[in-house]
């Protein structure tokens, strides 16, 4: 999967936090873009069937779309704290997180996990 299509899976796992149910607009919101780039972004991770869309428009995860978001989830909260330890601001630690968690390795993540996690 694309870094975008990561990107939109995560910030839909991150607002279905703060709320019920998300919407395209939610979405759009979180990440600062159009609702018609929302738009497109949605239909594709709708036909890779990491996504259901409702009749009210109320976005839900697939099985397979939940596991790519948690995975992208849990490498920016644990890659921004290991930033934020090594004494980088917490705006440019989440920055910098969020453009390495779309790069690193399943392997290198999986030894920074456990050697920081201690």
């Amino acid at each position: 999967m694309k870094e975008s299509g990561e990107m939109y899976l995560e910030t839909i796992l991150i607002e279905s936090k703060k709320r019920d149910y998300v919407r395209s607009v939610d979405v759009a919101a979180g990440l600062g873009v159009t609702r018609p780039s929302v738009s497109r972004a949605i239909s594709k991770l709708r036909d890779d069937n990491c996504i259901l869309i409702d009749d009210s428009g109320y976005i839900t995860f697939t099985e397979k779309g939940l596991k790519i978001a948690e995975k992208i989830y849990e490498r920016h909260r644990v890659l921004t704290a290991l930033l934020l330890s090594l004494g980088i601001d917490e705006e440019t630690a989440s920055s910098d997180a969020c453009k390495i968690e779309h790069v690193i390795s399943d392997k290198t993540f999986d030894m920074i996990k456990s050697k920081f996690s201690k």
